[in-house]
């Protein structure tokens, strides 16, 4: 399924009622430590412009006078009580005369004669203008202007926390317009999922026509809950049906109705209808349902749960729908068997539409509809892509391509090859390659007999799938791996097929064993794998010949501190046979490896000398190997529809 993960911004954030502590209280910490330091600023600029220059000598009156009586001053300046003096040699200087006297009559009283005065020319200057006058009443004025901004800004973060307290209980949900061409989806850009777009195409009617369905008798669906795997494109079908129908379109996910405060996800789900019901016809998404809509009554949190209440809300908020009410209600979550049942009985979820991962057809219409826009070399083909992605998400599909483009990039190439695309298969499975994980030879060599003793099995156990590529470079947290792809889509399996891929499972464990007389921590994945397999098969899928057709325990359980919590329904002496069962089918899978693989012996050689040599052997190379040694690979069976 195509994924979009663009979501508008959400500029509105809540914030705390009057009375309590804000949530973002660095906010007005910031605006003091902004207020201080513009006062600082202001204080350092006032400082340097009334700040005398460097270069303007300091005068005593008597030193003018002897200069005037000596004629080397070439003028003065007289401003208010400064003198000004320039000197004929280019020195100035400044001084200050007696306020009650005039410069003559202290110059005269200094023993400068009235010629002497008389050749050195005297200007008097009036102290006026804008400059003046501010840098007179700066040291009065600034202190005060200080006092005002702080006070004013102390008032407007008082005055916001008020008016947000009254926005506290209102919806948050981001609004797409229909007509924002660039935000808009249609099913053009969904691929697969061709029975969800067949369900959903009737609720883009209803929207469209609704008259038609009404003059009839027929009820506008009120709700669809959309149930899959993460990654399959609920999100991304729910804006589909939006974009088909042109109508506005409410997302908000449900952890967003649930704060500290009881009743705000309630009063926030009112609000949220309220403006649903101002723009209909509308739909409303909730994404991640399950964070609100679980079973009610569970004991935790008690009678007055926020999270019940504001289930409640939106249960009496589908009810309270008028039967011409434009409005639906759309939601998805891959738990649907946590929701509460009041939530999804008919009246309120009238629609339930399953998304399933992609067959190999719509993944490959998954893989085009993301290689719009980057540049393909030749030899690619998104054909032979799709049929090694067996189990990928539309989310899985859409992070493969964009791997291959950023591969091509890291290696400054124009083009995304094929090469790059089939790496980033695995990069998206198990991780980047850990080139600086060097193994020692000892390591090395084990690695290589427990990746062929997994090759090898899955060669001739007939029912286990066919090998695509080996590789003992380290990648991910394994230290190498095996690469199995089912020969046709399956959407079920059987109990032989399960107990060859547990055969498989242990074909590493096997291999060391038997090669090297030791085990290392390198099968413990494989041993889970293949314990919760053979357990499964015990206790959900009556596979077993002791116990029978019998579940005894459920696909998952309660969580508790981060972990399953299965109640059981059965007792200790039934325990112990489900315990006896699972070593049965792991010991005669263990025993079936052995068998092989001491038969095969010569084969298991090769495959590993070839492993620590090259490292990497694709699929054709293993084939090769396995044809020498007698043993031919599995094709697919060729039928009409291929």
């Amino acid at each position: 399924m195509n994924t979009d993960n663009n979501k508008p911004n959400n500029k509105d954030m809540p914030q705390l009622p009057k009375g309590m502590i804000p949530k973002k209280t660095p906010k007005l910490v910031n605006q003091i430590f902004i207020a201080i330091f513009i006062f600082m600023a202001i204080t350092v600029a006032y400082s340097y412009l009334s700040k005398p220059a460097e270069n303007i000598k300091s005068l005593t009156i008597s030193d003018v006078a002897k200069g005037v009586s000596a004629g080397t001053i070439q003028k003065i300046d007289v401003e208010g009580n400064d003198v000004n003096v320039t000197f004929k040699d280019g020195i100035l200087g400044k001084a200050k005369k007696e306020v009650e006297s005039s410069l003559s009559t202290t110059l005269f009283n200094y023993g400068v004669t009235p010629a002497e005065l008389a050749s050195t020319p005297i200007e008097i200057k009036n102290q006026t203008g804008f400059w003046f006058w501010l840098l007179n009443i700066m040291p009065f004025l600034l202190p005060v202007l200080l006092i005002v901004f702080f006070v004013w800004m102390l008032t407007r973060q008082v005055k916001g926390q008020g008016m947000q307290a009254f926005t506290f209980g209102q919806s948050k949900a981001r609004i797409t317009d229909p007509n924002d061409k660039n935000n808009k989806v249609t099913f053009k850009d969904v691929a697969g999922a061709k029975e969800a777009k067949e369900e959903l195409k009737e609720i883009v009617d209803f929207l469209k026509n609704p008259k038609k369905f009404l003059d009839i008798g027929a009820r506008i669906p009120k709700g669809v809950i959309l149930t899959g795997a993460p990654g399959t494109g609920k999100t991304l079908l729910a804006r589909a049906v939006a974009g088909e129908a042109s109508v506005p379109f409410f997302h908000l996910s449900g952890s967003e109705f649930v704060e500290m405060f009881v009743g705000v996800g309630a009063s926030r789900v009112r609000d949220l209808f309220k403006m649903a019901k101002k723009a209909a016809p509308s739909i409303v998404f909730i994404d991640e349902i399950d964070a609100v809509g679980r079973v009610r009554g569970t004991g935790v949190g008690g009678g007055n749960d926020e999270r019940e209440q504001t289930l409640n809300q939106i249960l009496v908020e589908m009810d309270g729908f008028e039967p011409n009410e434009k409005v639906i209600v759309m939601a998805a979550t891959n738990r649907s068997d946590v929701l509460d049942p009041a939530l999804l009985r008919p009246g309120r979820f009238d629609r339930r539409v399953v998304l399933e991962l992609p067959d190999r057809e719509d993944r490959l219409d998954i893989l085009t509809i993301h290689s719009k826009k980057k540049p393909f070399a030749e030899d690619v083909n998104l054909k032979v892509i799709a049929e090694r992605t067996p189990g990928f998400s539309g989310a899985d599909l859409y992070s493969l391509m964009n791997e291959g483009a950023i591969l091509a990039a890291r290696e400054d190439r124009k083009k995304v090859a094929q090469f790059d695309l089939v790496r980033s298969i695995e990069k998206v499975m198990m991780g980047p390659e850990r080139k600086s994980h060097l193994l020692s030879k000892k390591e090395k060599e084990i690695t290589a007999y427990h990746e062929a003793g997994h090759a090898l099995l899955a060669s001739i156990l007939e029912y286990a799938d066919p090998v695509h590529k080996v590789s003992i470079v380290s990648r991910g947290r394994a230290g190498g791996y095996t690469l199995n792809l089912p020969l046709e889509e399956r959407r079920m399996q059987s109990k032989k097929e399960f107990l060859d891929d547990i055969a498989m499972s242990l074909g590493g464990y096997v291999a060391e064993e038997m090669i090297f007389g030791d085990i290392t921590t390198g099968p413990s994945n494989d041993l889970q794998v293949a314990t919760n397999l053979a357990r499964a098969m015990v206790t959900r899928w009556g596979m077993s010949d002791e116990i029978g057709p019998i579940a005894l325990e459920s696909d998952g359980g309660r969580t508790m501190f981060g972990q399953g919590v299965n109640d059981k329904e059965y007792s200790e002496r039934v325990s112990a046979l489900i315990d006896g069962e699972v070593s049965k089918i792991m010991n005669g899978a263990f025993n079936i490896a052995r068998e092989i693989l001491s038969d095969k012996r010569k084969v298991l050689d090769a495959i590993a000398g070839k492993l620590i040599e090259a490292e990497t052997l694709e699929q054709k190379e293993f084939n090769e190997i396995i044809i020498a040694n007698g043993i031919m690979p599995k094709k697919r069976e060729e039928t009409n529809n291929e």
